[in-house]
């Protein structure tokens, strides 16, 4: 079963991915949405006060949480899903979005805001690319237009992009200056001898402060987790209330039609560990795909520049490994699928992981997550 909750944040978010930042004149920007790991570090750190369990003794390894396990065997603890979520007046959820890898906002000349969705297309006979999938995923347009950032999808966007159902500018999409404001902040190097300002080592970072109502919405199961208090979100610890969630039901895609179709999308919902840092878990070199009793034939990807995770480890104080990872709405087309609406439903519960063994620890953490969608 998976539990759900929300994390609102009482105070501004310094959010950092994995670009290094702190040299004079530098900036450091925010990763929104952030890694899931945020979300696993703030909820173990609180559930582990909760027990009473001694933190040196569990970094450790000396003593054993009934569902944490221990930093080196982690237990059945697992991140499914962390998400920005809006919250109305009866505390009532709905889910936001980022803009999957196919999902194309542009501006028309006549200042009109269009969403379009990428499609696969064989390629004419004589061009040549790079790709070693059969199919390149292409925009088809008639008019010209310039690409728009800035959106998110609200939860009906996302239903009716998980449907393969057009999207609407106007009822689908979300400006993320309605989510949140960027607060620039000014940091001071320090001399780490004297512990004083360092003269001309001034940087930039930003801090993301959420607008009223949206807060991060985190699901987990394999343990129970706290339905009030407060927790420490990213590095800087900054506080967030935990609120219990009613009655959520996430949104799911139509599986059985996926089924009947034997043709589907797969959407990252969080960053993927993959081999050569794009090709899904049980994908051989014919490009056939096997996973979790399902078949397919892997035609085409839409997949964003390589992100790299890492991280500090608590429990060694010391760096985590960087890995390049897929990022979050990378978009996969799967054709000859075979599978029940089980299976489906079955593997995105799992994640894209080839054993349970794997990465036990980045599982944990909530990366390999996706979603079917309608192709």
């Amino acid at each position: 079963m998976i539990h759900y909750r929300f994390l609102e944040p009482l105070d501004v978010l310094f959010l950092r991915g994995n670009k290094l930042f702190g040299d004079p004149g530098s900036y450091g920007e925010s990763l929104i949405p952030p890694w899931p790991s945020v979300a696993a570090g703030a909820l173990r750190s609180r559930m582990l006060a909760d027990d009473g369990v001694n933190l040196s003794d569990f970094a450790a390894g000396k003593v054993s949480h009934p569902t944490l396990g221990t930093p080196a065997v982690p237990g059945s603890f697992a991140i499914t899903s962390f998400l920005l979520a809006q919250r109305d007046a009866h505390g009532r959820c709905e889910t936001l979005h980022s803009l999957p890898a196919d999902v194309v906002v542009s501006k028309r000349d006549d200042a009109s805001v269009q969403v379009s969705l990428m499609k696969p297309q064989t390629p004419a006979t004589g061009l040549l690319s790079s790709s070693p999938l059969s199919q390149l995923v292409v925009l088809a347009e008639d008019q010209r237009a310039k690409p728009e950032g800035g959106y998110w999808l609200n939860a009906k966007g996302w239903k009716h992009y998980l449907c393969g159902q057009a999207l609407s500018a106007q009822e689908d999409l979300l400006k993320t200056c309605e989510l949140w404001a960027v607060d620039a902040r000014v940091g001071i190097g320090l001399d780490t001898v004297t512990g004083r300002a360092d003269d001309g080592k001034l940087f930039t970072v930003q801090a993301i402060a959420f607008k009223q109502d949206v807060d991060f919405l985190a699901g987990v199961v394999g343990a129970d987790l706290p339905t009030a208090g407060m927790v420490r979100l990213g590095g800087d610890g900054r506080a967030a209330a935990v609120h219990s969630v009613d009655d959520f039901k996430p949104i799911e895609p139509d599986y059985e039609a996926i089924a009947k179709s034997g043709r589907c999308r797969v959407v990252l919902t969080t960053p993927g560990l993959f081999a050569e840092g794009w090709k899904l878990p049980g994908l051989d070199s014919a490009l056939n795909w096997q996973l979790g009793g399902l078949r397919a034939k892997l035609v085409a990807a839409a997949v964003p520049r390589a992100e790299v995770i890492s991280g500090w480890d608590l429990a060694k104080w010391q760096p985590k490994p960087a890995q390049r990872v897929a990022p979050t709405g990378s978009v996969y087309w799967l054709e000859n699928l075979t599978a029940t609406p089980e299976a489906l439903r079955k593997l995105v519960e799992c994640g894209l992981w080839l054993a349970p063994e794997d990465n036990s620890a980045r599982r944990a953490e909530g990366f390999n997550r996706f979603t079917f969608a309608a192709a």
